[in-house]
């Protein structure tokens, strides 16, 4: 069978499904793009995105391609050769909830059919493409699995916002519960992306996405936490931070913030400390560590905010506090678990009077009591207090320069003497 002639199925068009989807149908592959949320499913008809790394013409050069079908109607899986889960794994108090993947593993099960390729993406624990996905997909199908058809993981390593790293020049691990499954997940992955990496197994495979993320997030907490006794010791943390950057062997840079966000973060560590604790009932101390400091950020940064406006002798109550940023990280309009709203919610609840600028965040996802404005002189010296929470680059940093007189940035972006860094 020819590539053009491949029908592959996405279950999931969000950040991660919908660039696999746009990526297929650009090499070649006749693709459907499956999600539940018919709201979703309209608007890709439509030609619209909801993302910030495909674009409208992107989708509609897709589907004026007449082999890209968005769809919530699993008869549309009907005769697929691969399919890839691409669907949330969220925490539910404290514990994965394999729900979604569970239900996308039980709706694509009748469509599974001899030679097919099932490849799992979403980020999880390891042992749940053998555990959960392998089982709902033999029962509902009577075949078996590395028998009958094939069945793989392959973690994501969609960066948001990031125009460096794609999914085509980022390296693929892939794995498969026997070689003929890896050979499979190899080359579906290898037609997509410039670089795949064959990793032993399944579980291994699941294991190296959570390190990936759990060094990131342990790290990040290091200089969090290192930033507030920076602060208290009268040290500037970033002139530290460049300082050891200088070296060029055994230490990598991170940057504190308000907090950290989006779909990995806040999220995948606990899976892998959660995991410890089922299997061998011990904790994962690190991770452990790392989400109590990250997760007390917004907190700090509520306490120095409220610490700046005393100084000028004025309460969070009934100020006008103007944030700079909503979105998780710079150059993105990604809002999941943003820190930069976890701030917020705080000084709401303080009784201040928030505004926000975000040029990129999509309204729906602004908080009740944040009024979204432009970055405006009126703005900015109309605030009480400037926080740079998110550093967008297409903010007007240089207005913020001439004008903002009390700022607490926890970004490190601006220079003047009225800066408060984090």
């Amino acid at each position: 069978m020819t590539q053009d002639t491949r029908r592959v199925v996405i279950l999931g068009q969000g950040y991660v499904g919908l660039p696999v989807a746009m990526r297929a149908v650009e090499v070649g592959f006749d693709v459907v793009g499956f999600d539940v949320a018919k709201d979703r499913v309209d608007r890709l008809r439509r030609g619209e995105t909801f993302i910030d790394d495909i674009t409208d013409a992107e989708v509609a050069a897709a589907l004026a391609t007449g082999r890209y079908t968005p769809s919530y109607d699993p008869a549309d899986m009907a005769g697929f050769d691969v399919a890839v889960i691409s669907v949330p794994t969220p925490l539910q108090d404290g514990a994965p909830d394999l729900s979604y993947i569970e239900r996308a593993s039980d709706t694509l099960a009748p469509h599974v059919s001899k030679g097919c390729c099932v490849i799992l993406e979403s980020t999880t624990y390891p042992g749940t493409t053998e555990e959960i996905v392998v089982p709902r997909l033999e029962g509902g199908s009577g075949l078996r699995a590395g028998e009958d058809f094939q069945v793989g993981f392959s973690p994501e390593r969609i960066n948001p916002g990031d125009k460096v790293y794609r999914l085509q020049n980022t390296p693929k691990i892939v794995s498969g519960i026997d070689e003929g499954s890896l050979r499979a997940v190899s080359e579906f992955f290898g037609a997509l992306v410039d670089e795949v990496v064959p990793v032993t197994g399944t579980k291994e495979a699941e294991l190296a996405k959570l390190l990936e993320n759990t060094f990131r997030h342990v790290n990040i907490a290091l200089v969090n936490e290192l930033a507030v006794y920076c602060h208290g010791m009268g040290i500037d943390v970033w002139s530290v931070i460049d300082a050891a950057a200088s070296k060029p062997f055994g230490f990598m840079k991170f940057t504190p913030g308000p907090g950290v966000g989006g779909h990995c973060l806040p999220i995948d560590p606990s899976y892998l400390s959660w995991q410890v604790r089922r299997s061998l009932g011990q904790s994962f101390r690190f991770v452990d560590i790392a989400n109590d400091v990250n997760d007390h950020m917004p907190d700090y940064v509520a306490t120095r905010a409220t610490a700046h406006l005393n100084r000028d002798r004025k309460a969070v109550n009934g100020s006008t506090i103007l944030l700079i940023g909503l979105a998780y990280k710079p150059n993105s309009g990604d809002a999941r678990e943003s820190p930069a709203i976890a701030v917020a919610n705080r000084l709401r609840d303080l009784g201040a009077n928030l505004r926000a600028v975000d040029p990129l965040i999509d309204t729906e996802h602004v908080p009740s009591g944040i009024e979204l404005v432009d970055c405006t002189e009126a703005e900015v010296t109309g605030a009480d207090l400037v926080i740079v929470l998110t550093d967008h680059d297409v903010v007007d940093w240089p207005l913020l320069e001439r004008h903002a007189q009390n700022v607490l940035d926890t970004r490190n972006r601006l220079r003047s003497p009225s800066v408060d860094r984090l």
